[in-house]
This record gives C-alpha cells, structure tokens and sequence, in this order.
C-alpha cells in the first residue's frame, strides 16, 4: 500500500512542484531547468508533462500553490482573526528575521516578490496570479486594520486600505533590498523603521 502511494499521480504532482519551486527559487524561473526539477522530484519529464502543460504552466501552479499557502501561512493567518494588527505584524516579521537567520533565506529573498520582478512584465498569466496573491495580502492587512480600530488598538482616522498597501510594499521592498545587499543589519534596520511607522498609528 506504501509503495502504491508514493508512486500515486497526486504524490508524483506533489514532488514535482516542490521541487519546481526549489529550483525556481534559486534560479529563477526563467534559468530554472527542467531536467533539474525532474531529478529532483525523482520523476521523468513524461511524468511531468503528464500533469504540466508546458513550463509556464507549472509556473503557474507554483505560485497557486505553493507560493500562496506559504505567503497565507506565514503573513496572512496570524493576522486573520487579530484585533491588534501592530503587535500580531511585529511579531510576524520578528518571527520571519528568525526563520531567515535559521535558514538563510536571506540569500534567496521573496519567492513572490522574486518571480514578480521576473515575469510580471514578460508574462500576464505570472502577473494575474501574483497580483492575486498581493491583492489577498493587502485584503486580510486591511481587514485586520478595520477590527484594530474597533477594539482600539489603532487610533481612529487611520486608512486601513492606504496602511495595507503602504506594509505590503514595505515589507516586500525591505526584504529584496536586503537580498540585493545579502544584509541582514539592513534588514533589520528597515524592520525598526516599520516598527517606528506601526508604532504612530497607536491611538
């Protein structure tokens, strides 16, 4: 029963993505190979194109799905029933410098923002899809936004919508220039200035 599993069309996909990921992470997807991914996921390009279409597509299904569950996991759920957006987003990027330093992500940066840079401008199907994972990004930081007024966390006349848009880019700025630099005091200098910005919507 194992082996039948580990050899089922959905363990197989499941491979291959993981392992498009890693190797769109480290050498972006257009110098990502594809015989690489396929040694990696341990599989054959039939295989592959079994449940790809073509190299985009799997692109494409990297960023539904893999990308987006990591972007929701790590930044979007611990602000989804939060009543004090500044605290809950200090200790979310407090958490992610740690994970960062742990795994030295800081080499690679953000793969959203990574594959944003890349193929926004060169493809639409890139663009609509990464665009969809801001614009969800942006929606669940306003929402929290809304409910930290409410409980008053944060002071009242403060836009949820312009502070959503303002952290988003932020965030995603602080952490590509901190690759580009391969710096993590310039990330964490950043960090403090956002903290400073979150700090003086306090009531």
């Amino acid at each position: 029963m194992k082996a039948t599993l580990n050899r089922s069309p959905e363990n197989t996909r499941r491979k291959i993505l993981k392992a498009a990921f890693d190797e769109f992470y480290r050498n972006g997807f257009q110098g990502g190979s594809i015989n690489q991914i396929v040694d990696r996921a341990g599989t054959t390009k039939g295989a592959l194109f079994h449940h790809f279409s073509g190299k985009n597509d799997l692109g494409y299904a990297v960023v539904e799905e893999v990308i987006q569950p990591q972007m929701k996991k790590r930044w979007f759920d611990l602000l989804a029933d939060s009543i004090d957006p500044i605290a809950d987003l200090k200790r979310a990027f407090q958490e992610y410098r740690k994970d960062e330093i742990r795994s030295a992500m800081l080499l690679h940066g953000c793969p959203l923002n990574n594959l944003a840079q890349e193929m926004s401008p060169l493809d639409d199907g890139f663009r609509k899809r990464i665009d969809k994972v801001y614009a969800s990004w942006r929606e669940c930081l306003s929402k929290a936004f809304v409910r930290g007024i409410k409980a008053g966390k944060v002071r009242k006349g403060v836009s949820p919508n312009k502070v959503a848009a303002f952290v988003v880019a932020a965030q995603t700025g602080m952490i590509g220039t901190a690759k580009n630099a391969q710096s993590d005091e310039l990330l964490t200098r950043a960090g403090q200035a956002l903290f400073d910005y979150l700090d003086s919507l306090k009531p």
